[in-house]
């Protein structure tokens, strides 16, 4: 089965993306911890806002990175991940 980029991810209720200077980098926090972001899963965290989907979450990348080869299946491991993580929803 082949991963649908017409879904939209949203972080979990509970979930909150940001910057943390004392980290030097972007966190995943939720209740019952934190999760530091390492520099690739930060530019993808900050493209999900519930509003973008999976395929223009890759179009925004690839206009930052042009000619990245396998950009899309990149972000498609880390959509996963994360869903598996429960660090987001797809919808």
């Amino acid at each position: 089965m082949s991963f649908d980029r017409r879904k939209t991810p949203s972080w979990r209720t509970g979930y909150r993306f940001q910057y943390e200077p004392a980290q030097k980098g972007h966190v995943l926090l939720y209740p019952e911890g934190m999760i530091k972001l390492n520099e690739s899963a930060a530019l993808i965290g900050g493209l999900i806002d519930g509003q973008r989907d999976v395929t223009a979450i890759i179009a925004e990348l690839d206009k930052q990175f042009p000619g990245v080869p396998e950009l899309g299946e990149d972000i498609e491991q880390f959509m996963e991940v994360a869903r598996a993580q429960h660090w987001i929803e797809l919808a």
